[in-house]
């Protein structure tokens, strides 16, 4: 039996699949968020939904693993502590819709919702007063009924954190550490609910290798930024993901 009968793929979907693995990889090295979006957005035209999320939390655990390096000292562990509290609630939901659910009209939302907020970042908006326990909690349950259901918990996170105007390298810090701990969570749930099955870990195993070069690529990246850049790169990030889960949502009609 061939690799690639095992895991299920064409020769040109397997390619495809490492491609984006690989820039979703530099994506994380660079914002400390952004792999499961990407990956989820672009292989979700190949795979259904709940094929894809299983393989996606193996590898984000493993690609936070890789980031350690890079970000230990930048972690905020009092804001990530919060924020696991909602995750712990919310991602239950989540792989509870992503199960009994369709997808479609809640990743429609959540990609309007990420576009609305990131237009009134870019004009400016900014609002420190949300930087409160309550708030955060409300944001880690928002954030792990997403992930849950399909692995964007880090996009309303990221979000929060750059409305309060909190410094790059503690946002990417924390997110990595805040997904790391979070989607380990999430896997253990996946099985438990009965989405994760052999041809998971066939389909993960080939693609861990190419995690630390983009890692390692997309940390230089961000070394070289200056903090404006992050912002705006982050910003425009969120867009770019956000049109094509709606475009896909539409397709899918």
């Amino acid at each position: 039996m061939s690799l690639l009968s095992l895991l299920n793929f064409n020769l040109s979907e397997f390619l495809l699949i490492v491609f984006i693995v690989f820039i979703a990889s530099i994506i994380r090295g660079f914002n400390g968020f952004g792999f499961s979006a990407t990956c989820m957005s672009l292989i979700s035209f190949i795979l259904p939904t709940i094929e894809i999320v299983p393989i996606i939390l193996i590898l984000e655990v493993l690609v936070s693993i890789f980031m350690i390096p890079y970000i230990w000292s930048s972690i905020d562990w009092k804001f990530v502590s919060q924020i696991l509290i909602g995750i712990s609630i919310g991602s239950p939901i989540g792989l509870y819709l992503l199960k009994f659910l369709s997808p479609n009209i809640a990743h429609l939302s959540i990609c309007l919702i990420i576009i609305f907020f990131v237009i009134l970042q870019l004009r400016g908006y900014s609002n420190k007063r949300i930087n409160n326990l309550p708030t955060k909690i409300s944001a880690g349950i928002v954030s792990g009924t997403i992930n849950g259901f399909g692995t964007l918990g880090g996009m309303p996170i990221s979000l929060f954190l750059l409305i309060t105007k909190v410094k790059p390298m503690i946002i990417r810090g924390s997110l990595a550490a805040i997904f790391f701990i979070a989607d380990a969570y999430v896997f253990n749930l996946s099985i438990y609910v009965g989405i994760v099955d052999e041809i998971v870990f066939y389909r993960a195993l080939p693609l861990i290798c190419i995690l630390p070069l983009g890692v390692f690529l997309g940390n230089k990246l961000f070394v070289k930024s200056k903090e404006e850049t992050y912002r705006k790169a982050v910003f425009y990030f969120l867009i770019v993901i956000s049109v094509i889960g709606i475009a896909k949502v539409i397709i899918n009609l």
